[in-house]
């Protein structure tokens, strides 16, 4: 099959492919290969990656606390045996939205299958989209197929659960397509790229701040392949709209990382020199993983290599899509090498995305474009992906073989959450000053301080408000099973009283007094928050407008 493409002109102006193209054979190809990735699942169970439990505790938390009233949670009162963290301030949200949703409808043993099935295909969609624009539709199909099921989306299924991450990487084709029509279409595409970064930010930070490069890249590159400057003016005003639009994520994120334990997230393991591309550290376990991720990086670095010479014939019809895909790709590559360690270390927040080989989410983008662009006959398309899948058999069978989860383990999760008894937390998301090794797991609701007996009427124990009574004959602290947060506020008996922090463990100490003593604790809504929505608010509303005045100039 020929790998003829478009022309130049038709790809960057010509009408959007409409959702009918997709039935029905993209979309049932597409939906038959990602359910096709995921039948070892059927025979071994679910794959239980790094984020596995943070996940699937994540989305646990979610649902139970849309059940009591709390319809976008900010703390994560499971977390650490039920002390709680501030998971959902910093952690995006698309992730946990889309898992708890899933949960209230589905059993939970199958929703983390059925929300990585979701992601593959939504994956293939956005690339079928942006590959319709360059290649005929066989082609467009199998880069889509490609793309949902690349090497580094399996090793996030089998060996990451990574499912944010994996969530993002359906936005990626999608910020190339923007881009490309950026600059003919007279900033007609400014909303969907706003739209495209915004979604980015709501779903995998570290995914944010690679897609911001991505398109500090690309529209520098475009802007010197086409001389015009005003691809940069679009993608900057691009940036400002996304990140005002997901202002109630990011601006309390970033205000309220004083608060928490945030340095742990660059805690040795996790830091960028120590996962490069074949890097050794002291950790067994993280060399023979990094080992497996290199060995997946390197094939398809040398794929998208060999590709890229081979496609002569379309870098000469499409050379300004040619020249983004093409640095686009390269810069993926180097940013996995060691060398580059410089940029790591000096570029605003780059060393937030931690770890150097997930810039194979951007490189499987130019794979799955070059193998249709770069290989004319079936057989080839065949070579290559039975090489890829040979590497990702081998790596599993010889170098690290996925952990594996039952249906009952996932009952247990559950049973633990519902139960009050909570899960292992995330130590970047603790309070300043709180230890969650220190803490006692089975310690009761509430207790005074020093260890005296005294009788608590716990009325109310929900995720962000608590209610309860305590009788006491001196003055002394009452000590929570709860660590101690700004966001808390507290009144006895009507009146706001300052909290404490128990040294050490970091819980939240209540003054109360001699006799009754009613207390009141519940999550506020703080002032970075608020700002946050405001500003939310006010771009969504300018997004809107710039939507309808884009379409009321569209030619009849």
């Amino acid at each position: 099959m020929s790998t003829r493409a478009f022309s130049q002109t038709h790809i960057v102006s010509g009408a959007p492919v409409s959702w009918r193209s997709l039935l029905p054979w993209p979309a049932l190809v597409i939906a038959a290969v990602a359910l096709a990735a995921l039948v070892p699942i059927f025979f071994l169970g679910l794959p239980s990656g790094h984020d596995f439990e943070f996940h699937l505790n994540s989305w646990l938390e979610v649902a139970q606390q849309w059940k009591q009233g709390v319809l976008y949670p900010r703390w994560a009162s499971g977390a650490h045996y039920g002390y709680g963290e501030a998971r959902f301030i910093f952690y995006p949200p698309g992730s946990w939205l889309l898992g708890a949703f899933l949960g209230l409808l589905l059993p939970w043993p199958v929703v983390p299958t059925v929300y990585v099935w979701i992601a593959l295909v939504a994956a293939g969609i956005s690339m079928f989209y942006l590959a319709s624009r360059f290649l005929l539709r066989p082609d467009a199909i199998f880069a889509s197929a490609l793309y949902a099921v690349n090497p580094y989306h399996l090793v996030i299924v089998y060996w990451r659960s990574a499912f944010a991450e994996l969530l993002a990487s359906c936005l990626l084709p999608l910020l190339l397509l923007a881009l490309l029509r950026s600059e003919e279409d007279h900033g007609k595409s400014l909303v969907p790229l706003s739209l495209v970064l915004a979604a980015v930010w709501l779903a995998n930070a570290p995914a944010a701040v690679m897609i911001n490069y991505s398109l500090a890249l690309l529209a520098v590159v475009l802007a010197i392949v086409r001389r015009s400057p005003r691809v940069l003016v679009y993608a900057g005003a691009a940036v400002a709209l996304a990140a005002a639009l997901a202002a109630f994520y990011i601006l309390p994120a970033a205000y309220e990382q004083k608060w928490v334990n945030i340095g742990e997230v660059l805690a040795p393991g996790v830091r960028p020199q120590d996962n490069f591309l074949f890097t050794n550290t002291s950790d067994a376990d993280h060399n023979r993983f990094n080992l497996l991720v290199s060995l997946v990086a390197v094939t398809e670095i040398a794929v998208a290599l060999i590709l890229a010479f081979t496609a002569r014939q379309w870098r000469k019809q499409n050379r300004f899509a040619w020249w983004t895909l093409l640095s686009w790709t390269a810069a993926s590559i180097l940013l996995m090498l060691s060398p580059t360690f410089f940029f790591w270390e000096h570029l605003p927040k780059l060393r937030f995305v931690q770890l150097p080989w997930r810039w194979l989410l951007c490189l499987s983008v130019g794979l799955a474009l070059l193998t249709p662009m770069g290989t004319r006959r079936w057989i080839s398309r065949a070579a290559i992906c039975a090489l890829m899948i040979a590497v990702l058999v081998g790596a599993w069978l010889k170098v690290q073989p996925p952990w594996w989860d039952s249906a009952a383990d996932i009952v247990e999760m559950h049973d633990n959450l519902e139960e009050g008894r909570g899960y292992e937390g995330t130590d970047e998301y603790v309070p300043t000053g709180a230890d969650a090794y220190e803490v006692k797991q089975d310690a009761p609701e509430a207790s005074l301080q020093g260890g005296a007996n005294v009788r608590v009427n716990v009325e109310r124990w929900q995720a962000e408000s608590k209610q309860l009574l305590v009788n006491v004959s001196r003055p002394c602290n009452l000590v929570l099973h709860l660590f101690n947060y700004p966001a808390w506020r507290v009144e006895v008996n009507g009146h706001p009283v300052k909290t404490l922090s128990q040294e050490t463990t970091g819980q939240m100490l209540i003054p109360v007094w001699p006799g009754e003593n009613r207390i009141q604790v519940v999550f506020t809504r703080t002032w970075d928050r608020t700002l946050g929505d405001v500003v939310s608010v006010i771009a969504l509303t300018l997004t809107g407008v710039f939507a309808i005045y884009f379409r009321r100039t569209e030619p009849a």
